[in-house]
């Protein structure tokens, strides 16, 4: 094959480039709490019945066995954990999970194994932390990624116990959208505590 001939395939056939998502459920770092409580409440208005891919954030953290009784039955793609200590800066871990809700409930325990590895002693003190309190079912969902139709969501943001649900347009796919939730500690702006506290033992 010439040369020429090769290099017209490769300008009529441009690398594959992976699509770029900006979607994103949940607060940015340093916006105000309630500019994201409002921006949350507008991504809930409109009659369409296309259901959407939404956040649910809580006031306070919640034991497993509590998630069934604040999705209202919607699809749950998505349990969220954070083990709290103060002054101390703990992960994220985002458990997927498949359709049946007994799934979300018995997620804990995985969520345990998605801790991120520690990377200094320090890092992995406070992993061993997290992952007994995971272990444990402790009070550490804060949030839940469901999906429903507006009217289901604006249902579900009203129960005494969410403090917030944030949905995106109808065309989000699962799996191409960020997902950060509002923690409850987030009270002012959303941004990171200090991580200069002692970490107990597991």
């Amino acid at each position: 094959m010439s040369a020429a001939l090769i290099f017209v395939l490769g300008a009529l056939t441009p690398p594959y480039r992976p699509a770029v998502s900006t979607d994103r459920l949940g607060p940015e770092q340093g916006e105000q709490v309630a500019a994201y409580l409002a921006r949350a409440q507008d991504s809930l208005t409109g009659d369409t019945v296309e259901h959407r891919w939404a956040l649910v954030s809580f006031t306070a953290p919640l034991v497993p066995e509590q998630i069934p009784a604040y999705s209202d039955g919607m699809r749950i793609a998505q349990v969220l954990y954070h083990v709290a200590l103060d002054r101390v800066q703990t992960p994220l871990v985002t458990v997927p999970v498949p359709t049946p809700t007994s799934a979300a409930v018995n997620s804990a325990r995985y969520a345990a194994w998605l801790l991120p590895p520690p990377t200094d002693e320090r890092s992995a003190r406070i992993a061993a932390f997290a992952a007994a309190q995971l272990r444990t079912g402790c009070a550490c969902v804060v949030g839940l990624v469901v999906r429903g139709a507006p009217a289901e969501l604006r249902s579900l943001a009203s129960h005494n116990g969410i403090r917030a649900v944030q949905a995106l347009p109808a065309d989000a796919v699962a799996g191409s959208f960020a997902v950060v939730p509002l923690l409850p500690g987030y009270r002012d702006i959303v941004a990171p505590g200090p991580d200069d506290g002692p970490v107990p033992p597991p």
